[in-house]
């Protein structure tokens, strides 16, 4: 079995699942994301964001394919390249932070050290840009899939509370403990990064 891990581009932005590649729950803010998915606009918002990204701070997501099938990716970015983050009760996300945004493996192929492998590989590629950590804001009361992932197996993967809160609170993973991780995570991480499965559509929390 081959598996290849790439920068999200342009290019391959197709190749996430359709849900994913045209959602901008994150990308816009509330009153914009709801305009842009009634409009049907979504798509293109979506496309400007990653190009805007990638021009202005550099790769923002790994998508892993295994042979050459697209079967997974994380998506992460500073958190002023998120608008949704700041309609949250516990933003700011920290200054020496990067978001993780959201991620996702085809249900096949979770089991299999994906997950690790994925946020891994973001944590080497931050560490190069000299951040320290990731944020992420937790659901915790999740009950069906959504963007916002599910703190407790946020919470099972390593993140840490930082701001507690009844229903959104905000957690921290310290990069590097990221590269001593073991193969007992692996199956939290595929489960986490599994978690997000439809694409909502964006409204005010």
């Amino acid at each position: 079995m081959g598996r290849r891990l790439v920068p999200l581009t342009l290019d391959n932005l197709p190749d996430l699942p359709e849900r994913c590649h045209s959602c901008v729950f994150w990308e816009l803010d509330p009153v914009s994301g709801e305009a842009a998915v009634k409009t049907g606009r979504a798509a293109a918002q979506k496309e400007a964001w990653i190009s805007a990204v990638l021009l202005e701070w550099g790769s923002c997501g790994r998508v892993v394919y295994v042979d050459e099938v697209p079967v997974g990716f994380v998506l992460y970015a500073p958190p002023a390249y998120v608008p949704r983050a700041m309609a949250f009760p516990t933003s700011p996300v920290s200054p020496d932070a990067v978001q993780l945004i959201t991620g996702w493996i085809m249900p096949g192929y979770q089991g299999q050290g994906l997950g690790r492998v994925l946020v891994q590989t973001v944590a080497k590629d931050l560490l190069r840009r000299e951040f320290k950590a990731v944020e992420a804001f937790g659901d915790a009361r999740w009950r069906e899939p959504a963007c916002v992932l599910p703190a407790d197996h946020l919470l099972a993967v390593g993140f840490k509370t930082v701001r507690p809160h009844p229903r959104y609170p905000r957690l921290r993973l310290e990069l590097r403990t990221t590269l001593s991780w073991k193969e007992d995570v692996e199956l939290a991480l595929d489960r986490l990064l599994g978690a997000v499965k439809k694409e909502p559509v964006p409204r005010p929390l």
